[in-house]
């Protein structure tokens, strides 16, 4: 019966590997200083009859591009130390963790918590986290118009926009489960684009953790490339299938980024988030039990 079964998982291998070849590309490494890198794509089907109804949001083309001279080093960490204060406050007890500033969810062991009705919360934002935030924000904006050739003024900020914070702890829940490949536009329906901040270093500050498009070319070809995280380096994509993609698992150290998601429908736009910190104030956060982001 085992001779059987070896033979059947060697003959599915052989199947496997002969149709799929894989080859890898590095799209930024993390020596590399880029002013700016993109790589242009056609837009899926979906995608593109999706985003034809918003006019001055319709790119010129679909894509990716990598910079890192549109965020500071200097912005950067102050968004990182935001982040550790953060999640001092609370950590997934499987390696994947995350902070909306928008609803106040914080990953909290297995579960989901208001970081807004923390008592210590008081004491984690300050003016200057605030305006850094907002900041980073609209120079983000303003690079995926120019990006793609949009107004700037027909983006949104749209939910899920967090920090995330991966090890490489076991996972516990299907949540700590972020390295699976999937479509943004499929996972939420509100994103047309997604851009992400690093807010630490590949090689140095953690080791895993590259981010990976993957490219379907043909019926038998398929080609991964690669982002090697940078601080104060700033990605961007198209939501729909034309960006398929995972983030790799952390194999070593600690690994922070920020998600800041766009869309081109207004009735999924939201305003950026007040800080406010009054248990009796209802905008203050959500109640931290919506379905957690993908890093």
């Amino acid at each position: 019966m085992w001779a059987r079964v070896v033979l059947m998982v060697g003959i599915a291998a052989i199947v496997y590997f002969t149709t799929f070849r894989t080859r890898e590309k590095k799209f930024a490494t993390q020596r590399e200083v880029l002013e700016l890198r993109t790589q242009p794509l056609d837009c899926s089907r979906p995608y593109l009859d999706e985003i034809s109804k918003f006019a001055g949001c319709i790119p010129n083309r679909c894509g990716r591009f990598v910079s890192d001279k549109i965020v500071s080093p200097a912005e950067a960490g102050i968004l990182l130390d935001l982040a550790r204060a953060g999640f001092e406050m609370g950590q997934s007890s499987g390696g994947a963790s995350i902070l909306d500033l928008h609803s106040g969810a914080l990953s909290k062991g297995t579960q989901f918590v208001n970081v807004y009705r923390l008592p210590e919360a008081k004491k984690l934002f300050t003016n200057q986290h605030i305006n850094v935030y907002r900041h980073v924000k609209a120079k983000i904006q303003q690079a995926v118009a120019e990006n793609f050739r949009l107004s700037v003024d027909a983006l949104h900020l749209t939910h899920p926009t967090f920090f995330s914070r991966l090890t490489n702890v076991t996972a516990k829940t299907i949540h700590d489960e972020y390295w699976h490949a999937h479509v943004d536009k499929e996972t939420y329906n509100s994103f047309h684009y997604t851009t992400l901040l690093y807010l630490t270093d590949y090689g140095k500050d953690f080791t895993g953790g590259r981010f990976v498009f993957i490219d379907n070319e043909g019926k038998h070809n398929r080609t991964h490339v690669y982002i090697e995280p940078k601080r104060a380096r700033v990605s961007g994509f198209t939501s729909g299938a034309e960006n398929m993609h995972h983030v790799e698992q952390v194999t070593g150290g600690v690994r922070y980024a920020i998600t800041i998601s766009f869309t081109c429908d207004r009735e999924y736009a939201m305003a950026d988030p007040k800080f406010a910190l009054d248990d009796d104030d209802d905008d203050a956060g959500g109640t931290g039990e919506e379905r957690p982001a993908e890093p």
